[in-house]
């Protein structure tokens, strides 16, 4: 090339003139190679190029593509040793067209749904030469197969909230959720931060404290950013879907404003997601929603965790997964955060070998 780099041309397949290979230019074994594409889909074409390139004695560990279609590409290339840099994913070039007034909502969601519904299984298990796919599961609750934080972040269905926790756990290595259930600001801060470098979440309770004032969010927001981890609210929406709405997004709490996500029960049906939806979408902010309860007597359970599944699927542009002690739904892009334990038990710290 003109600026002395060397660049190869994977062909089709052979000619049968010529040099009569499938791969045109010098080749000097060993060497790092670069593949550029113009669109990635299920990354089949960068993987076949790949696999054509290392059989020649060739290093591959990086793709460049113009465009992420996001329907599973980028997890199953991940897979495989290689990792993709896309100048704009298709998700963000929805978000252009709409600001630009070139696409309408209802079109830019029905493309979402189409790239939701279409996307390749980024994870395939070969047993006995067969693909076993992640997700062709008969009982969601039986197995399995393990997946990284890292590709879960990466499949095309995770919300952005959820990718963000996902990494925040691939990169400081926990998953901890820390409840602060205390009734004054000062503690609450303080909690924060001498704990926040060990959790990837902070779960508050804002109507237990009895100091509150704007200023203790401008600051917890500012622990969050410093220490890299996410405001849980655990208000519990369980209203219709009007009053949710004002709940969340004013009041005295403006919860909305300072909190990446919160959760709801699912009692009030589709309403009290839609309401939140209204809220916390423009606000890129996250839902999860309360399918089971560790509490004894509990009624979310059965039919009502069923729902609670079928609601979250329904609108996976603002709700990311669960609280549930179980796996309960089998989609790698949904959270499942799980009963914890408590500090204290008896009166003593909890060791752990307690909570285990």
């Amino acid at each position: 090339s003109s600026n002395g780099i060397p660049m190869l041309i994977r062909r089709k397949e052979a000619k049968d003139h010529g040099t009569k290979r499938i791969v045109e230019g010098t080749i000097i074994p060993g060497e790092a190679c670069l593949i550029i594409e113009d669109v990635v889909t299920s990354g089949s074409s960068v993987l076949e190029t790949a696999q054509v390139l290392r059989k020649e004695g060739l290093k591959v560990t990086d793709a460049v593509v113009l465009l992420d279609r996001e329907q599973g590409g980028r997890a199953r290339l991940e897979e495989d040793g290689i990792c993709l840099h896309s100048v704009c994913s298709l998700s963000r070039l929805l978000e252009i067209l709409h600001d630009q007034g070139k696409l309408d909502f209802e079109m830019v969601e029905n493309v979402k749904t189409f790239i939701r519904t279409n996307a390749s299984v980024p994870v395939n298990e070969m047993i006995n030469g067969s693909a076993e796919q992640l997700h062709n599961q008969c009982n969601v609750k039986t197995h399995f197969k393990e997946i990284s934080y890292c590709a879960r972040a990466q499949l095309p269905a995770t919300h952005p909230i959820a990718a963000e926790i996902f990494k925040i756990m691939e990169k400081k290595q926990t998953n901890l959720c820390l409840a602060a259930d205390v009734t004054n600001s000062k503690e609450l801060l303080q909690l924060a931060d001498s704990l926040g470098s060990e959790i990837c979440i902070l779960k508050t309770h804002v109507d237990i404290l009895d100091d509150f004032n704007s200023d203790v969010f401008t600051e917890l927001r500012a622990i969050a950013n410093k220490h890299e981890f996410l405001i849980f609210e655990d208000r519990k929406f369980a209203d219709i879907g009007n009053t949710v709405k004002h709940q969340y997004g004013g009041g005295v709490y403006k919860i909305a404003q300072w909190s990446d996500l919160v959760n709801a029960h699912v009692v009030p049906g589709p309403g009290v997601v839609k309401g939140l939806k209204e809220v916390g979408m423009p606000l890129k902010r996250g839902c999860l929603l309360i399918a089971e309860m560790s509490s004894e007597g509990s009624l979310a359970t059965g039919d009502y965790t069923k729902a609670a599944v079928k609601l979250a699927e329904q609108h996976t542009d603002f709700v990311i997964g669960f609280i549930s002690s179980s796996n309960i739904s089998g989609r790698s892009e949904f959270v499942h955060m799980t009963p914890g334990v408590q500090m204290q038990i008896g009166g003593k710290i909890a060791t752990s070998e307690v909570c285990i």
